[in-house]
C-alpha cells in the first residue's frame, strides 16, 4: 500500500508541477491489453467508461491490472454520477476523470463526491480501494492529498468558466474534447478550425497561468505530434487507444488486402 500511495503522490505532483504526464487509454475490456500498454511506462492508463460497455465489474479487474503491472489508473466515468465515482474509488481507482464539465458548480460537486470529509463528502467503505480493511486507516488519512482528479473541457461553457473552474483546489488538471468542442462550436468533426484551435487556447494558457495540467490525446502518435503538442502548451497527452490502434491497423490492412486481391 505504502508503494502505491507513492505513486500516486508523484503522479499527483507531476500534474501539479505541470511536468509532461502519458497516458494509454482503453476502451475494450481485458486485462492483457491493459498489461500490455503498461509495460511501455506511462504514468496511468485511462478506463473509457464513458463511450464502451466496460462494467463496474470489468473496471475493477483493470485497475487491479493496472496497478501490478507498474501503471496507475484512472477510469473516466460515463456522467457526473456521485454513486459511479464512489464504487470505481473503492474499487482502487487512483483517481477520477470526469467528462463534459461545464461550470465551476458542477467542478465542485464532483471534487466532494472524490475526497474524504472534510474537503469532501466521499463516504467511508471497505473494499478493494482500502485493503478490503487491512489498509483501511493509512487510505483514508493519505487519500485526499494522492488522488488525482481531472476534469474535461468540451464545450464553450466549459472554456467561457475554464478559470473558475480550474481555480478549485481538488482539480489538478484539465484535458480538452476536441471533438464534442468542434461540435458545441457547430463546426462538428474541424478540429483545427481555428475557433477550435482558439478555445482550446484559451484552456491551455488558464492553466499555465495557474499553474495545473492540461492534457489532450492524440490518435496517431509520434515524435514530432508529442513534440508539438508539449509545445502548444500541453502537459499530459493520452498515447492514442486500443480501439484507435486497432481501426488504423484494419485501415491500412484493408488497403492491402484490396490492392493485392485484384
Amino acid at each position: 500500500m505504502l508503494d502505491l500511495e507513492k505513486r500516486r503522490l508523484a503522479l499527483r505532483t507531476k500534474l501539479r508541477s505541470r511536468k509532461p504526464v502519458f497516458a494509454a487509454w482503453t476502451s475494450l475490456y481485458h486485462p492483457s491489453i491493459t498489461e500490455i500498454f503498461s509495460r511501455s511506462g506511462v504514468d496511468f492508463i485511462g478506463i473509457d467508461i464513458e463511450h464502451s460497455t466496460i462494467s463496474q465489474e470489468q473496471s475493477q479487474r483493470i485497475i487491479a491490472a493496472s496497478q501490478a503491472s507498474g501503471s496507475l489508473c484512472l477510469p473516466r466515468v460515463a456522467s457526473h454520477n456521485m454513486e459511479m465515482i464512489k464504487r470505481l474509488l473503492d474499487s482502487g481507482a487512483d483517481g477520477i476523470i470526469v467528462p463534459m464539465v461545464n461550470t465551476a458548480q458542477e467542478a465542485r460537486d464532483i471534487a466532494s463526491w472524490c475526497k474524504y470529509p472534510p474537503k469532501g463528502k466521499r463516504s467511508f467503505g471497505i473494499s478493494r480501494g482500502q485493503g478490503y480493511g487491512f489498509d483501511f486507516e493509512s487510505y483514508i488519512k493519505k487519500w485526499n492529498s494522492v488522488s488525482s482528479l481531472i476534469v474535461q473541457i468540451e464545450s464553450i461553457s466549459g472554456v467561457e468558466n475554464i478559470e473558475e473552474i480550474i481555480n478549485i483546489e481538488a482539480i489538478d488538471g484539465v484535458m480538452v474534447g476536441p471533438y464534442d468542442l468542434s461540435g458545441s462550436l457547430n463546426i462538428p468533426g474541424k478540429l483545427d478550425h481555428p475557433k477550435v484551435r482558439e478555445a482550446a487556447k484559451r484552456v491551455i494558457d488558464a492553466c499555465r497561468k495557474i499553474g495545473k495540467a492540461c492534457g489532450t490525446q492524440l490518435v496517431e502518435p509520434d515524435v514530432a505530434q508529442i513534440k508539438k503538442a508539449l509545445d502548444q502548451g500541453y502537459t499530459f497527452i493520452v498515447l492514442s487507444s486500443d480501439v484507435f490502434l486497432l481501426w488504423k491497423w484494419a485501415d491500412r490492412m484493408q488497403g492491402f488486402i484490396h490492392k493485392n486481391r485484384k
